[in-house]
């Protein structure tokens, strides 16, 4: 069984994913929540392999409940449930650590079929979040100290320091795998292969560069 958190501050919409998934042989929903705190405290209680995560709520959004959640236990699988297609909010679900986004406007069985993905390990994405990710990817690189975002470049100039990925996990309060994504991110970022590339790239363009 999948077991799977739908947060969402729509009462309608977040009963309705529910019930559909409900009604998947091989899904069972744990927890129906409206705000990213409740969010937070169902992960810890019921550890799902998957949550469904709305950005926007009231408060606290989505975004900074997938990055806590995915910090406090690496093999749940976030899938960012929205209406927004906007490329900066894609980015920053995925930079915060959601394996995938769907868009509200989906198919019920694409959002079933994005679950089960997800909890193969796969990253699940609708067109619109596919289109954004591979076009930042191949988009060329003129300046990657200022395409780095800030947790990255905080991983990096740890790396610079010698700390190991276990010191620099404890430092940040992150997970060793999440360090690992962070540094994979920031050697196709670099177009380097290894720490030790990335460590001398650092010290040339920056350590000595304003934060």
């Amino acid at each position: 069984m999948i077991d799977v958190v739908v947060v969402d501050d729509h009462p309608v919409l977040r009963h309705g994913v529910a019930l559909m998934l409900e009604t998947q042989d091989d899904i069972r929903v744990v927890a129906a929540v409206s705000n990213a705190g409740d969010a937070v405290d169902a992960v810890r209680e019921h550890q799902p392999h998957v949550v469904l995560m709305d950005l926007s709520m009231p408060g606290r959004d989505g975004t900074s409940a997938t990055a806590e959640i995915v910090a406090m236990d690496d093999t749940v699988a976030v899938v960012a449930l929205t209406s927004f297609s906007d490329p900066e909010r894609i980015l920053d679900a995925l930079d915060a650590g959601a394996v995938g986004y769907m868009l509200k406007d989906s198919e019920p069985d694409e959002i079933v079929g994005a679950v089960r993905a997800a909890a193969r390990g796969e990253s699940p994405l609708h067109p619109k979040a596919a289109r954004v990710a591979l076009n930042r990817r191949m988009a060329p690189t003129t300046t990657p100290a200022d395409d780095l975002t800030e947790r990255e470049r905080d991983v990096l100039l740890l790396v610079v320091r010698g700390l190991t990925n276990g010191q620099i996990a404890r430092r940040l309060g992150i997970s060793e795998r999440t360090v690992k994504g962070h540094l994979t991110n920031v050697f196709t970022r670099l177009g380097v292969g290894d720490r030790t590339s990335a460590a001398v790239w650092a010290k040339e363009h920056l350590v000595d560069r304003p934060a």
